[in-house]
């Protein structure tokens, strides 16, 4: 199974270790999924997460957070954008999550922002799930 996690979804991850969110991050370091990840999604993870907000939340210094970040990143399969589909969303800050999801071959999208994704990510075979949804579907 091929999941992209939204930035706000490995957010919750780092900031919430025993939500959903941190358990398909879990489930990646397991080996039972595949998290894909592209350059400029790996950027954007990164420039949130060292945002002092989440630095505090987590109780995470700056080199702690780096640490993490590159913990992450190289549990990813990298994706490779070969096609723009754009336009496709209302939000333009999120098509480049839904063209490495496509690109990627992802069997889901996961975030807590399922509606700004509306049903493109269903025009090309990708459920967009909520960090709930995708465990109890991998579970399933």
């Amino acid at each position: 199974m091929r999941l992209l996690l939204d930035t706000d979804v490995v957010v919750a991850a780092f900031r919430s270790p025993t939500g959903a969110s941190a358990a398909l991050v879990e489930l990646a370091l397991d080996g039972k999924i595949i998290l894909l990840v592209t350059v400029p999604l790996a950027l954007e993870y990164e420039a949130v997460l060292k945002r002092e907000e989440h630095l505090a939340a987590t109780a995470t210094t700056m080199d702690q957070m780096d640490r993490r970040i590159r913990s992450l990143i190289a549990l990813c399969d990298p994706v490779y954008r070969a096609f723009r589909w754009r336009p496709q969303l209302r939000d333009p800050g999120d098509e480049m999550v839904l063209e490495a999801a496509v690109n990627g071959g992802a069997d889901m999208l996961v975030t807590f922002n399922q509606r700004d994704f509306g049903t493109a990510p269903a025009a090309f075979g990708i459920a967009c799930l909520l960090p709930r949804e995708a465990l109890e579907r991998i579970r399933s």
